[in-house]
């Protein structure tokens, strides 16, 4: 039970700090006295933030649960550092899926998690750029 309300609570913090972001761009780019296509790619690094935020949070999750064996190991090319713990975040949330670091026991669940998740926000940031170039494209 434990590491479902674990788990909840990372989904929950990434879907905020997505949010917020992106949120928070919408609202401060049209206000920037720049060209529009420098807006457009203020949206694209903001939003590349929040997903390093997001592998962060996920890295940072999995290297705390990992010392916790009773709640699951990474296993395979894994030194147990957060480097490494940051890189399976990054391979499991674009879906990437290399597979030289692997879950095991309860992180598995959270690796789905965060691959399902990583899908789900990518594509919100491609709506939102989507919507954001087509504002600011009719303005060049």
């Amino acid at each position: 039970m434990k590491i479902y309300l674990i788990n909840s609570l990372i989904i929950a913090l990434a879907v905020g700090i997505h949010y917020e972001v992106l949120f928070q761009l919408s609202r401060r780019i049209p206000s920037l006295k720049i060209a529009s296509r420098f807006k457009v790619i203020i949206g694209i690094f903001g939003a590349l933030c929040a997903h390093v935020a997001e592998v962060w949070l996920f890295g940072l999750a999995y290297y705390w649960l990992s010392s916790d064996k009773s709640l699951g190991t990474l296993s395979g090319n894994y030194a147990g550092t957060i480097e490494d713990s940051v890189y399976f975040s990054f391979s499991s949330y674009t879906s990437l899926g290399i597979g030289d670091i692997e879950p095991l026991g309860d992180l598995r669940f959270l690796a789905g998690l965060e691959s399902l998740l990583g899908l789900v926000l990518i594509s919100w940031t491609a709506s939102f750029l989507f919507l954001e170039m087509t504002r600011y494209w009719k303005e060049t």
